[in-house]
C-alpha cells in the first residue's frame, strides 16, 4: 500500500510546476487523471528531445498518471469534468488567473459540486495583488525575487541558476500545501482553495539573506563560488581541478587544518581564528589554501577529507552525478518501460519510506491514452464517446 492510495487528483496543469506536483502525488500512490487540451495536449509534449517522436521532457515529469483530453470550452466536456470533480479529492491547475472562471471550472464552481475539494492554483504571481494578471515564468521569478542578483560574480552579468528552481519549488510548495489541506479536510470535512505563486515560493529559502537584511539592512550581492556566511565553505582549486569544501563550523575547520592540510599553525593565525574572521579575510584565506592544495589532486584531497571527517565533494557534471555509485545505490536513477520510447531512465525518489516506498507503476501516458477508459467508467457508451470525439469535444 502507498501513502496516498485512494486519493483522487484531477491535474489540469501543464509544463512543469503543476505536473511536478501531481507526479510527486502520483509517485506516493494518488490516482492522477491528467486533463489535457485537444490541440496537442500539455505543451511540454512539443518539447524535445524526442525518442521515436515522443517527448522525453514530458515523459520525465508525468509518470504514474492517466491522460484524457477534454475541450473545456464545450459544455458537454465541462459536464464530464464536473462528474470527475465530484468524486475527486484534489484539483491542480496552473492557468493564468481568471481563465478557470471563464471556463467555469474555478474553485467556486467546483466547490458547489464538491464542498470538500482541495483546489490548488499555481500561477506566476498568485490570484491576488497588483501583478496577478501577469503571466509568470521561472526565469522571471529568479530575477524578481533577487536570486539573480546573488548568483554569479560581483560586477558581472546577472546569472540564472542552472535549473528551473522556482518551477520545481512551486511544485514542491504545492505538494506540502495540498497534503496539509487534505489533513485539515480529514479532521473537519472542509475543503479549501490553495493559492501558490512561483514568484513567492522561493523567498522563504533566503534565510541567511533575510537575517542580514532585516537586522542590518545589508543587501546581499553575488558570492560566486563562496558562501555568504561561512569560510572556507566554497569551491577551492587543487592540482587538477576544483572541489567543494565545507568547513561550516569551528571543529571542522580545525580538523581540516590539522588532519588534512597538516598546517595546524593556520588555527593560530589571527585572520582565521573564528568563522567571522575567516569570512572577513576570505580572499587571503582562499589564496593560501589553493597554494597549499596545488600539490595534490582532487581525488587525493577528497580521500584525506573523508578520513578526517571534513565534508567535501567533487564538482560533477550531470553525467558524473547520474553515474555516482552512491546515487545508484540509493535508487536515484530508475528505469521504466515506455510504450513508444522503450526502456528509459528517470530520476528516482528522494524520500525513502520504510513502510510505503514510492513506486513507478506506469510510464508517462500517451496523449489521451485513457480517455475511453475514464469515460467508460463514468458510464459513457462507445457510441456516445464516438459522437463526442467526432464533434471535437474529446480526443
Amino acid at each position: 500500500m502507498l501513502p496516498l492510495q485512494n486519493i483522487k487528483v484531477l491535474d489540469v496543469s501543464q509544463i512543469m510546476a503543476g505536473p511536478y506536483c501531481t507526479m510527486v502525488l502520483a509517485d506516493m500512490g494518488a490516482e492522477v487523471i491528467k486533463v489535457e487540451k485537444l490541440n496537442g495536449g500539455d505543451d511540454s509534449r512539443q518539447m524535445g528531445p524526442y525518442v521515436n517522436g515522443e517527448s522525453t521532457c514530458f515523459s520525465q515529469i508525468n509518470r504514474n498518471k492517466k491522460s484524457i483530453s477534454l475541450n473545456l470550452k464545450d459544455e458537454r466536456a465541462r459536464q464530464i469534468f464536473y462528474r470527475l470533480a465530484a468524486d475527486a479529492d484534489v484539483i491542480v491547475e496552473n492557468y493564468r488567473p481568471g481563465v478557470t472562471k471563464s471556463l467555469s471550472i474555478d474553485y467556486d464552481t467546483i466547490k458547489a459540486i464538491n464542498p470538500g475539494i482541495v483546489y490548488c492554483s499555481i500561477s506566476g504571481y498568485g490570484q491576488t495583488g497588483p501583478y496577478s494578471h501577469k503571466g509568470g515564468f521561472d526565469l522571471v521569478a529568479q530575477g524578481m525575487t533577487g536570486l539573480m542578483s546573488m548568483t554569479g560574480e560581483a560586477g558581472r552579468r546577472p546569472l540564472k541558476t542552472g535549473i528551473a528552481v522556482y518551477d520545481i519549488g512551486g511544485g514542491i510548495t504545492a505538494v506540502y500545501s495540498i497534503l496539509a489541506a487534505h489533513i485539515h479536510k480529514m479532521n473537519t470535512g472542509e475543503g479549501q482553495h490553495i493559492d501558490i505563486a512561483i514568484t513567492e515560493c522561493g523567498l522563504p529559502w533566503f534565510t541567511w539573506e533575510a537575517a542580514a537584511y532585516f537586522s542590518e539592512g545589508t543587501v546581499p550581492g553575488p558570492t560566486g563560488w563562496r558562501h555568504r556566511v561561512s569560510a572556507p565553505y566554497q569551491a577551492v582549486k587543487a592540482k587538477d581541478g576544483y572541489l567543494m569544501l565545507g568547513c561550516a563550523n569551528q571543529r571542522t575547520w580545525e580538523r581540516f587544518c590539522g588532519d588534512v592540510l597538516k598546517h595546524a599553525s593556520l588555527m593560530e593565525d589571527p585572520r582565521f581564528l573564528t568563522n567571522h574572521d575567516r569570512g572577513q579575510h576570505v580572499d587571503e584565506l582562499e589564496a593560501l589554501l589553493e597554494e597549499l592544495m596545488a600539490h595534490h589532486t582532487v581525488e587525493e584531497w577528497l580521500a584525506l577529507c573523508d578520513t578526517a571527517g571534513v565534508p567535501a565533494g567533487p564538482i560533477n557534471d550531470f553525467a558524473q552525478a547520474m553515474q555516482d555509485e552512491h546515487y545508484l545505490a540509493r535508487g536515484m536513477v530508475e528505469e521504466m518501460d515506455h510504450p513508444v520510447i522503450g526502456k528509459m531512465k528517470t530520476i528516482g525518489f528522494p524520500s525513502k519510506f520504510s513502510r510505503t516506498p514510492a513506486q513507478i507503476r506506469s510510464s508517462a501516458p500517451l496523449f489521451a491514452q485513457h480517455t475511453d477508459e475514464v469515460l467508460e467508467q463514468l458510464g459513457l457508451s462507445g457510441e456516445e464517446r464516438d459522437t463526442l470525439r467526432a464533434e471535437g469535444c474529446i480526443k
